[in-house]
């Protein structure tokens, strides 16, 4: 498949890999897009599995709603039902980074009964993340609270084509051949808008202190050198795991897992994967 549709969104999907393959679906995070997969799938298709890396809301160019609410985790949640729904996938894994990962532990709850396992790259559990304010993750996350501006942002961050942005990106450890592609398409008409939504709707998250525990088994993965995201949060999300859980920290590694250490990233999904079958 090369797209679905939810609620009059049109999702742009990379689907890839052995048709029959169990299914592995893929989220990105700020600013990426499936793109950022691409180092990693074809270790997983590989081995077998069928994966698909949707462009969520924001970044496809047919899913980009103006207003902030519509991009609730909730909302992202219903956009991973409706994929699996069109590709007729009853149970499926799911793998998240950055504010995919987010997604993926409100799935982890919503979509109980459908996911066969659950992998989050780099984001802590919510309640881990709201907890590790006080500690630490406030100055971490001085940029999404300058986010929650109107238009300056966008206007700042999209000066001299980008640069701005693609500075921004590499000074957090990402490659410059990535921020660069990156920063190129968030200059498409309201793009970096949508994509500057998620972090502006997540006021609007009301159950991010209080999400219930993860059941699903997971594993989570986090680079020691991530700017972004503290350690007291990685560390901390174990207590929000009641099901099978295992925490990898990637030595010398960035937030941008993906695009960093994609061989790391593979060598820890595919026996989490391979541990929990589809069926």
């Amino acid at each position: 498949m090369e797209s679905f549709e939810r609620d009059g969104l049109r999702f742009d999907v990379k689907d890839a890999g052995p048709p029959g393959g169990e299914p592995v679906i893929l989220l990105h995070g700020f600013p990426e897009d499936s793109s950022s997969w691409d180092r990693v799938v074809p270790a997983l298709h590989r081995a077998g599995y069928r994966t698909l890396a949707p462009d969520m809301r924001g970044y496809s160019p047919g899913a980009r709603p103006p207003n902030r609410r519509a991009y609730r985790l909730q909302e992202s949640v219903a956009d991973v039902a409706a994929l699996a729904d069109a590709a007729g996938l009853a149970r499926f894994h799911l793998v998240g980074h950055d504010w995919g990962g987010a997604v993926g532990w409100v799935a982890g709850t919503a979509l109980v009964h459908r996911l066969t396992s659950l992998a989050v790259v780099s984001t802590p559990h919510p309640r881990a993340f709201v907890e590790a304010m006080p500690r630490g993750q406030v100055i971490k996350s001085w940029y999404m609270v300058a986010l929650q501006l109107p238009a300056l942002p966008e206007r700042l961050l999209l000066r001299d084509d980008a640069a701005v942005l693609e500075r921004f990106l590499v000074r957090g450890g990402l490659d410059a051949q990535s921020a660069h592609r990156y920063a190129t398409r968030l200059r498409e008409p309201g793009a970096l808008t949508g994509a500057l939504n998620w972090p502006r709707a997540m006021p609007l998250n009301a159950q991010r202190g209080r999400l219930p525990s993860v059941s699903v088994p997971t594993l989570y993965v986090w680079g020691d050198r991530d700017v972004a995201l503290s350690r007291w949060a990685a560390e901390r999300t174990a207590r929000y795991v009641s099901g099978p859980y295992r925490f990898l920290e990637l030595a010398g590694v960035s937030h941008w897992i993906p695009e960093e250490a994609p061989d790391a990233l593979t060598d820890a999904l595919l026996p989490h994967l391979s541990a929990h079958p589809v069926v």
